[in-house]
C-alpha cells in the first residue's frame, strides 16, 4: 500500500473542502480530483492507499483512492484524475511545509485516523501529558 499527500490549494478549512467536493461530485461525477502528473506506482496506490489533504500548512484529512485513470483536461491536454471516496476521515494534525505538485507518503509516515467524534488536538493539548505537568509546575503554563 502507497498513499499520496497534496495541498489543497486556495482551502483554508475541511468544511470548504467538504462543501467544494460535494458540489463537484453533483456536476461531474464521479468525484475525483485531477492532477497533472501521473503516478507510476498506481498499483501500491490502489491497495488500500488515501489521498491526504494537506490545508492550512496541517495534514487534517485523507481520502480512500478509489481509482487512477487517464484524463484530459478542458484544452485536451492529458492528466491523472485520482477517483476519491466521498468520506473526508480526520487524521492527528501534522505540521508540512509547502511543496509543489503531490508526493508519494510511506504508510509508516502517514498521520493516524481520529477517533470517530475525537478533535484534533492543537497547542498545548498536543503536548505530552508528562511534558504538560513539568510545565505546570514550573509555572510555564
Amino acid at each position: 500500500m502507497l498513499h499520496i499527500i497534496k495541498l489543497c490549494v486556495g482551502v483554508k478549512e475541511v468544511a470548504e473542502l467538504e462543501a467544494w467536493q460535494a458540489q463537484r461530485a453533483r456536476l461531474d461525477p464521479p468525484l475525483r480530483h485531477q492532477t497533472r502528473m501521473m503516478p507510476k506506482r498506481v498499483p501500491e496506490i490502489l491497495d488500500g492507499g488515501s489521498l491526504y489533504w494537506v490545508i492550512g500548512g496541517f495534514v487534517r484529512v485523507r481520502q480512500r483512492i478509489l481509482d487512477v485513470r487517464e484524463e484530459q483536461w478542458d484544452d485536451g491536454s492529458a492528466c491523472c484524475g485520482l477517483v476519491l471516496h466521498k468520506d473526508l476521515v480526520p487524521v492527528e494534525l501534522r505540521p508540512q511545509k509547502p511543496f509543489q505538485g503531490w508526493r508519494y507518503l510511506d504508510p509508516a509516515a502517514a498521520p493516524p485516523d481520529l477517533a470517530r467524534g475525537q478533535v484534533p488536538a492543537v497547542g498545548i493539548e498536543k503536548l505530552p501529558p508528562a511534558l504538560r505537568r513539568q510545565l505546570a509546575e514550573l509555572c510555564l503554563i
